[in-house]
């Protein structure tokens, strides 16, 4: 509960407001019973009625025959048994009660006020803290490393986010509206019930203790469950987004039963858990129901001995009655707070697991970088947390300004955690990876990826306009810059097609793109960014002959500007034929480099791959490499 507290501490003042109205809400409505036995003992049953004054009474109207009275003397005689009775007038009678109904009403309407501006400014408090822990977990998660993402489920987060932010506003709520409501009503009754007799107050302060206990014997096992249905909850939503997700993978196959089956099994098991949960929490409303009946039968019993021996009035009487229906009814709702409590307390264990995750490591005094003009690694070794060895080992190269590198290999040689490190998302295990000869370990990562345009192997476009594809990696560039960039893309085609230009939305609801299209859209966007490195990773790779050979001759157009520096990532060949320096990768190990025509003259691991891929052979005097 120390994270709660932590976020409530930043809106304390208007907690505090929200406390006080509650404590002004259930002050005034506990004035109704005491004005209502006020006016039981001074107006119903007068205290000072004794034995003579009834004698009195009935000598007045003894021998009177009301039949034959008029309306005033009717009048009259009433006004004389009155005063006998009450020592007042019928006059002042009316005005005294009025007088207390109209306080009674008063202090109800009050109590309502009070009550309206509680609700509100306690939704306020739920509000502001849910929306601030909901930002600073979404927060955080971003700023984790990219490791942790790759070892946990999408959606994950998400549904941790999203469950303690209406866990805690559900107790927030239950805490204000219940439990400290009973609580303040509970000190005020007592505080009350002392100046009138204290056996009254023996039975109030017997009544918390056992409540007490009962709820808390039961809501431990209440925790239990919460934890497994929280961690089944969110397996499910993190498998549930998967599946959508991969839909297309999931129907084609014809999965959609299996998957169905798969995610109701999860769906099922949090039933079972959810049912077992009810069962407790109803036992716990049952028990809790019982024990305030009998607290207040027990205090009825002991009202009725006090009124006997005559040491309470019957006002007094009526007034600790419905001071027992004030308190003890919302202490029944006490399994509800309880459940609450639980989900709540569970829920931030799993927001604190994240906001205690380590960020992505940031020097504390960075070093401004400008401009990227040379990029090296020096020495550079990595491996993968769950890995048994190493993905790269002992990787060195360089590229400067103008230059266009490649790195090739077979599937798992290192090609894609290489990109990674050139990035960012990866830190080193040893060696360094400099930017104009300064280690990365100095720099702000977030200010070297603005320098990044990056085209991946899955191209990610977003719902929306052609134009919001392009902004969303620089909001301030202007139509202009952004027919630029298509135009350098080869991106005339899609354009063709495009009936309101860069306001044409793509995907559903607008035209539809190709694989070759969105690759172009995403070198677009990439160019957009007017990088200092321009990284390719296996941007062709998922594409038909046709298209790869389209995007390639893009992607060749594009490394021949000599602004940045180009790094290409290929499985196939073709792609990188073009490049100054070709690095071929093989179980993380640099083991050939060179142009594409002296590592066919090399006849090593880059000529295997090479002959194979074109399918023929291949011989040292062919000069049409």
């Amino acid at each position: 509960m120390k994270v709660l507290l932590s976020y409530l501490k930043e809106y304390r003042w208007v907690v505090a407001l929200a406390l006080v109205l509650a404590a002004f809400n259930i002050g005034f409505s506990l004035l109704d019973p005491f004005i209502t036995g006020k006016i039981v003992d001074k107006y119903i049953v007068p205290t000072n009625l004794s034995r003579a004054k009834v004698v009195e009474i009935v000598e007045k109207i003894k021998g009177t025959d009301l039949k034959s009275l008029d309306h005033n003397q009717t009048s009259s005689l009433i006004d004389k048994v009155v005063k006998s009775m009450y020592n007042v007038s019928y006059h002042d009678f009316l005005v005294g009660v009025l007088t207390l109904i109209g306080l009674a009403v008063g202090a109800a309407m009050v109590s309502r006020i009070a009550k309206n501006f509680q609700d509100y400014y306690t939704n306020i408090i739920t509000q502001k803290v849910g929306a601030k822990m909901y930002a600073d977990g979404l927060k955080h998660s971003l700023e984790l490393p990219f490791q942790v993402f790759e070892d946990q489920r999408s959606g994950e987060t998400l549904g941790v986010l999203q469950k303690v932010r209406l866990d805690c506003e559900k107790f927030i709520t239950s805490f204000i509206s219940v439990l400290f409501v009973s609580l303040i009503g509970m000190i005020m009754v007592m505080v009350m019930s002392i100046k009138v007799n204290y056996q009254v107050t023996l039975v109030y302060l017997g009544a918390i203790p056992v409540i007490m206990f009962v709820s808390m014997a039961l809501s431990k096992r209440i925790k239990g469950i919460q934890k497994k249905i929280v961690s089944q909850t969110t397996s499910l939503a993190g498998s549930t987004t998967e599946s959508l997700r991969n839909i297309e993978l999931v129907k084609s196959l014809g999965l959609s039963k299996q998957e169905i089956e798969r995610l109701n099994k999860t769906t099922y098991k949090i039933l079972e858990l959810e049912l077992k949960k009810v069962k407790y929490v109803r036992s716990m409303s049952f028990v809790q129901g019982t024990t305030v009946n009998f607290v207040r039968s027990v205090m009825v019993v002991i009202l009725l001995m006090l009124i006997f021996k005559g040491t309470l009035t019957a006002g007094n009487y009526f007034m600790f009655l419905f001071y027992s229906f004030f308190l003890f009814n919302p202490l029944q709702e006490l399994g509800n707070v309880i459940q609450s409590w639980r989900e709540a307390e569970v829920s931030l264990e799993n927001f604190k697991r994240i906001l205690s995750t380590p960020v992505e490591a940031k020097p504390e005094n960075p070093i401004h970088l400008d401009e990227i003009t040379k990029l090296s690694f020096s020495n550079v070794s990595f491996k993968h947390l769950t890995a048994s060895r190493n993905a790269l080992n002992n990787i060195n190269f360089e590229a400067s300004t103008g230059e266009t590198i490649a790195f090739v290999g077979p599937s798992g040689s290192g090609k894609t955690t290489l990109v990674k490190l050139l990035v960012g998302l990866y830190q080193p295990l040893e060696g360094s990876i400099l930017y104009n000869n300064i280690a990365g370990k100095e720099i702000d990562l977030d200010q070297l990826r603005e320098r990044v345009g990056f085209v991946t192997q899955d191209t990610q476009l977003f719902s929306g306009s052609i134009r919001e594809n392009l902004l969303f990696v620089r909001p301030d560039a202007t139509d202009e810059e952004c027919m630029t960039a298509l135009q350098r893309a080869a991106c005339q085609t899609l354009l063709a097609r495009a009936p309101q230009g860069l306001d044409t939305v793509i995907g559903e609801g607008g035209v539809k793109v190709s694989g070759g299209e969105k690759q172009r859209l995403s070198i677009a966007r990439a160019l957009l960014r007017r990088p200092d490195l321009l990284v390719f990773d296996e941007a062709t790779s998922s594409l038909d002959s046709i298209t790869e050979e389209e995007i390639t001759e893009t992607i060749r157009d594009v490394s021949v500007l000599k602004d940045h520096i180009t790094i290409l990532i290929a499985h196939r060949l073709s792609t990188i034929m073009h490049a100054d320096t070709i690095y071929v990768l093989e179980k993380g190990k640099i083991v050939e480099s060179g142009k594409h025509l002296e590592l066919i003259l090399q006849k090593g691991l880059y000529y295997a791959m090479w002959r194979q891929q074109i399918g023929e052979k291949v011989t040292e005097d062919e000069d049409t490499y």
